[in-house]
């Protein structure tokens, strides 16, 4: 038999031991999310993805509407998982996001800081709360954290209280991951660099209208912002998933408390 013969056709996935497995993406209808949703179904997971709203067109067995960063939204979305599955096998805690002003430290109030918390950080913790009993009765689980790169070079003027809020996730996840995972629950955080969202994309459409300059210029202007990045380009939402897609498969079943980078080698340090 020759080693193409072994080698799985071009359309199909490998068996990742997903199939049937009931899994979360919180701010999963967009960017990283949305492509992790969608790469998981594809193995064979049933997934549901949430956001504050239902997007046009998509269908309502995938979807959950919640407004995560309340608890009250975190108490309606649990209430609902467990009239529909009674519980969860994956969880990931991809939501998150920055409204904050730039300009350092000092326009920045209490109620900035409480909102990025409170979108970065408390609905995980909520979540996990929530869902982790389940997993710990059954022996089994995984939690998946996306973090930031942010949290280890934060940008003082656009991102302080983002950064911040990511660095308190990574570092909540790695000691949950020393708890639980003596109990057959396995907990990682998963940190992008620059992602070339659609969200991103506007991004670099306002600068470039800003500067009076053209989208290439200005996406090399905002790689520049961040050191530069090796590879030369932004991740693509597919790439992260597919890192998900590893960790949370049984590929990965030594892996815990440990976080995953993917940056295109953006991070100076080692």
């Amino acid at each position: 038999m020759t080693a193409t013969s072994l080698s799985p056709a071009a359309n199909q996935l490998p068996d990742e031991g997903l199939t049937g497995k009931r899994v979360l993406v919180t701010g999963g209808t967009k960017g990283a999310g949305k492509a992790i949703a969608e790469r998981l179904r594809a193995a064979g997971a049933q997934v549901i993805a949430t956001a504050r709203t239902v997007p046009d067109g998509g269908d309502p067995a995938h979807f959950l509407a919640a407004d995560l960063s309340t608890p009250a939204g975190v108490a309606t979305l649990l209430a609902a998982l467990e009239a529909r599955w009674g519980g969860v096998d994956i969880l990931i805690n991809n939501v998150g996001g920055s409204a904050s002003p730039s300009g350092g430290f000092a326009p920045l109030t209490d109620e900035d800081w409480a909102q990025e918390l409170g979108l970065n950080l408390l609905p995980a913790v909520r979540l996990d709360r929530g869902l982790l009993p389940g997993m710990l009765r059954q022996g089994a689980g995984v939690i998946i954290h996306i973090g930031s790169i942010l949290r280890k070079m934060p940008l003082f003027d656009a991102s302080l209280a983002y950064s911040a809020a990511k660095a308190a996730l990574v570092t909540y996840s790695k000691g949950l991951a020393q708890e639980v995972s003596p109990k057959g629950v396995r907990v990682l955080s998963v940190s992008p660099g620059f992602v070339q969202t659609e969200a991103a994309g506007h991004l670099v459409e306002r600068l470039a209208a800003q500067a009076g300059s053209d989208y290439d210029t200005a996406l090399q202007g905002l790689m520049s912002s961040l050191g530069g990045i090796p590879m030369g380009r932004p991740a693509t939402p597919g790439e992260v998933a597919e890192l998900v897609a590893f960790l949370v498969s049984g590929r990965a079943a030594y892996l815990s408390g440990t976080e995953f980078v993917i940056d295109g080698g953006t991070l100076p340090t080692v």
